[in-house]
């Protein structure tokens, strides 16, 4: 029993320490910005150029973080269920059927905030931690 119980406790602290490690992923919109919640369908939708409005019919542009960014990949694969070959893939038909451009790229969370609170039409992804008052969560990517 206490050898059971040990193993329990190793395997919980092991389980804390990968959760503590991964990031949590928000979808954000500029704090002027009307929309308030978004399905991961409809966010989906946006960025991969399906369209390019907010429910509410407002213009809609999304901003990416870099290829090869483990942000980016966990991104596409939780919302869109498509892994960075898929998205390659995808923009590669999109593009030379003139059907679609990808979303404009920026360096970092950091960036991706910034360009979002600026512009309330934009939509991004950062990790939660790079949150402030300036955006609002549409979004928590689990």
């Amino acid at each position: 029993m206490r050898t059971l119980r040990l193993i329990l406790q190793v395997l919980l602290l092991a389980l804390a320490c990968a959760h503590a490690g991964a990031a949590e992923l928000v979808v954000i919109v500029s704090a002027r910005n009307p929309v308030t919640a978004l399905r991961a369908d409809q966010v989906a939708d946006i960025f991969l150029a399906q369209t390019g409005r907010f429910p509410g019919g407002e213009e809609a542009m999304a901003l990416d973080q870099p290829v090869g960014n483990p942000l980016r990949d966990e991104f596409y694969s939780k919302v869109a269920a498509k892994s960075p070959a898929l998205m390659k893939a995808y923009w590669t038909k999109m593009v030379f059927t003139g059907r679609g451009q990808p979303p404009r790229e920026l360096s970092s969370s950091a960036a991706v905030r910034k360009m979002v609170a600026d512009n309330p039409s934009m939509i991004g992804y950062i990790d939660r931690s790079a949150l402030d008052a300036s955006v609002k969560t549409v979004l928590v990517v689990r």
